[in-house]
């Protein structure tokens, strides 16, 4: 049995400090250890890669403080719509949704596309069809929203210039198990004030997520739009394998990729087959948590602390 690691986000921002107090971070740290714990015990146990980033990203996507499934951001018309992706880095399947405001767990729908359905992607009123079809119990909206995600929608359409903490945050997780897989699952409520029907990084495969046995896994957060653009998280892959940059340097390098031209905050977390990690962003927050083996965890919200 050889080396298992995961790796947890629970978004990067540029923020202003005040925006998260000392309690706020707390409760963050909490959540994302919780969710590091639950993805770590299936690798622990010597569990699959894939079983491990699916519950960790579920643990953020259940915990309000996330904005991914419960706690997403309000859309213009203060809806809640998520989108979710799984991928395999052994077999190269995955399963992508998005458009979902019915679904509690948006990554077991990914999860779901990717073992029982023969395409890869569905959307909206398509993926809930399907998400019927396999027995998943549908939320009501309102399940979705919070007090604080209302209080930032309710400020966005007054047009206060207002920094908020929660932006445009996604969760993720990458895993590495006992039998050499990797995994990565991304997912994420969008970015407040949004367009209905707006398709983030998250469920995009090579945008924001992208896993591969052979190279690496990545899941990507911060402006979606950007990161779509600049491919980033399979321009990880491709500074690996066709310039043979370490893990740590091909992150750091599709942070920086084209931001002359893509300007916004980004943030990745990546693990190669060896198992090594990087956790690389351009902002000062950076939710995030790791632990290798029987290590002890890291887990940590700021990047320049």
């Amino acid at each position: 049995m050889g080396k298992y690691v995961i790796v947890i986000h629970g978004g990067a921002v540029t923020t202003d400090p005040s925006s998260i107090p000392p309690e706020k971070e707390a409760k963050l740290k909490a959540g994302l250890e919780a969710a590091l714990n639950a993805g770590w015990e299936i690798l622990n146990r010597g569990g699959a890669a894939l079983d491990a980033v699916e519950a960790a990203v579920m643990s953020m996507e259940d915990n309000e403080l996330f904005n991914a499934g419960r706690g997403g951001m309000f859309n213009l018309n203060g809806e809640v719509e998520t989108e979710s992706s799984i991928m395999d880095g052994q077999t190269l399947r995955g399963g992508a949704v998005s458009g979902l405001k019915l679904i509690k767990n948006p990554v077991k729908l990914a999860r779901l596309v990717m073992e029982k359905c023969k395409h890869t992607f569905l959307t909206a009123e398509g993926a809930h069809e399907f998400a019927l079809s396999q027995g998943l119990t549908l939320q009501d909206p309102s399940y979705f929203k919070t007090d604080e995600q209302r209080d930032e929608w309710m400020e966005i359409l007054h047009d206060a210039d207002v920094e908020h903490a929660n932006k445009h945050d996604t969760v993720g997780a990458v895993a590495l198990d006992q039998h050499g897989n990797l995994a990565v699952a991304t997912s994420t409520g969008g970015i407040e004030g949004k367009l209905r029907g707006r398709v983030g990084d998250s469920c995009i495969y090579g945008g924001g997520s992208y896993a591969n046995n052979e190279v690496c896994a990545a899941s990507c957060t911060g402006d979606g739009e950007i990161i779509m653009l600049a491919a980033c998280a399979h321009e990880v892959y491709a500074l690996r394998k066709y310039k043979k940059l370490s893990i740590d340097k091909a992150a750091r390098e599709a942070v920086g990729m084209y931001a002359d031209k893509l300007q916004g905050d980004r943030g990745i977390i990546a693990l190669d087959p060896q198992g090594n990690i990087a956790i690389e962003s351009n902002t000062n927050v950076f939710r995030r948590a790791f632990r290798v083996e029987e290590e002890e965890p890291f887990v940590d919200i700021w990047m320049d602390k």
